[in-house]
């Protein structure tokens, strides 16, 4: 399906889409002269739902509206261009420009299939791939689109598991990493999760050029309820993962973990104390560039945590109400809540608009 310019009507109303020539001059040159941008899917004051860039200090340098509820964005590897992925059962994404350079074009997932919130790029930015649902077919597929093309989507391949989520290509520029929730949901029902006794949650690894599996991890039998969902990759070609449990909320099991091609799946096994904190519920991953550092998020759980990538053990934690989106920019860990509160190391503000789950961050 090609893409379609968004109707203006849509774009102006509501969540105020703006270019970059009408922003502050200080955030709009922020666009265009190489400094971290942070992406985010959002919840306006009027009720409308958006995107934005930001920039270190929670300026906004950018805002788009979104026909709507968002999830996660995706950078193009340009670290320009972003998509704005609809959040389950939504049907919808919004390609658009750092400056205002383009248009918003908004393309949409075929009929029979709608989008789990989540995309990846190829290497060389040609390829979007995105995590899908063949609701009748009770299977989760991945996407392609033609970012060369309109977003024309051009085929797919199987996830390789039920409820994709979080989908990341790996540092070799040939993997793709898929976070099989093993939830079956179908937009006829909502968001109710139709098969919690039955759940089979895994994380594979597919050559993206083929589809074809490379490897397929899933958790032992006796949490088959533990949904794999947000990960993060290691420069030498490991996932870390988190999880949100859906089974009885007294069983507290393990939370998060790490994989790789060719070893076994190792889930953390720490202290009830320190898995209790979460509530049953890591909403996001990130990695900090010196990988000594992996963040954790529990929007239930109230905090965000800082781990250990090697064995797991929580290094410290700090609250944040309702807070999910983390990413590291430098060396300092940005958190955002659905509150609209924006912390990036020392500093701490609070936005006019509440954050949803995911954050992204890129150099223009």
């Amino acid at each position: 399906m090609t893409a379609c310019v968004l109707d203006r009507r849509i774009l102006l109303a509501g969540a105020g889409f703006t270019f970059l020539a009408s922003l502050a001059p200080r955030a709009a040159r922020a666009a265009m002269s190489g400094d971290v941008l942070i992406a985010s899917a959002c919840r306006f004051a009027d009720g409308n739902h958006g995107a934005v860039l930001l920039n270190e200090t929670g300026e906004t340098v950018t805002r788009i509206a979104l026909p709507g509820r968002g999830h996660d964005v995706t950078p193009h590897p340009d670290g320009r261009s972003y998509v704005a992925f609809a959040r389950r059962p939504g049907n919808f994404a919004v390609a658009f420009h750092a400056a205002g350079q383009h248009e918003p074009a908004v393309f949409h997932a075929p009929e029979g299939r709608h989008f789990f919130g989540h995309g990846a790029f190829s290497a060389d930015g040609r390829l979007l791939y995105a995590t899908e649902n063949d609701y009748d077919g009770a299977r989760g597929v991945i996407g392609i689109y033609d970012a060369t093309d309109g977003f024309r989507r051009t085929g797919e391949f199987d996830s390789h598991g039920t409820g994709p989520h979080e989908i990341l290509l790996m540092p070799d520029g040939r993997t793709l990493a898929v976070c099989n929730g093993g939830i079956e949901t179908h937009p006829d029902f909502g968001r109710a999760k139709l098969n919690i006794e039955r759940m089979k949650p895994s994380l594979a690894f597919i050559d993206a050029e083929t589809g074809a599996l490379i490897e397929r991890h899933e958790p032992p039998a006796a949490l088959h309820q533990l949904s794999i969902r947000h990960m993060a990759a290691t420069p030498d070609g490991r996932v870390l993962f988190g999880c949100q449990y859906e089974g009885p909320a007294s069983d507290l099991p393990p939370l998060w973990g790490t994989a790789a091609p060719g070893e076994a799946m190792r889930l953390f096994e720490r202290p009830e104390s320190e898995r209790a904190a979460f509530r049953n519920y890591v909403g996001s991953v990130a990695l900090s560039p010196d990988g000594e550092a992996l963040a954790l998020s529990s929007p239930r759980g109230n905090h965000v945590a800082w781990a250990s990538p090697k064995d797991g053990r929580i290094l410290r934690t700090q609250t944040l109400r309702d807070g999910c989106g983390i990413a590291f920019a430098g060396g300092d860990l940005v958190s955002t809540s659905g509150e609209g509160l924006f912390r990036h190391g020392a500093v701490e503000r609070t936005c006019g608009f509440g954050f949803d789950n995911h954050l992204a961050v890129t150099r223009a």
